[in-house]
């Protein structure tokens, strides 16, 4: 079984940035891909970042980048020039096989 930690939200105000961790349970070189998620109250959950094992990336906006430290075993999400409905828990996701495993989540709102 594989454990995701997420952390690093918080209250911030519009213009903002935060840096979210997830650390993982064991090396995540081993997993398919890696990702961020988040659902705000009301909608359904959206992917905001994924990295594949060979690298490829995909970001749902400019402002965010997702970064991966293998020593440490944990993936980031830099989030810059917040707005307010970037409010949301952000999950963080890894895939391995048919298998796909969840953090616990944390709460980022964005307000003045």
């Amino acid at each position: 079984q594989v454990q995701l930690v997420a952390s690093g939200g918080g209250l911030v105000q519009p213009g903002g940035s935060l840096r979210l961790s997830c650390a993982a349970s064991r090396s995540i070189s081993s997993f398919n891909a890696t990702a961020w998620y988040r659902q705000a109250p009301g909608n359904q959950r959206e992917r905001v970042a994924r990295i594949t094992r060979d690298g490829t990336v995909y970001f749902v906006k400019d402002r965010f980048t997702m970064s991966r430290d293998y020593a440490q075993n944990t993936v980031y999400l830099q989030m810059n020039s917040l707005k307010p409905e970037d409010t949301a828990v952000y999950y963080c996701n890894a895939e391995s096989g048919t298998n796909s495993f969840w953090g616990q989540g944390t709460q980022v709102t964005v307000s003045s």
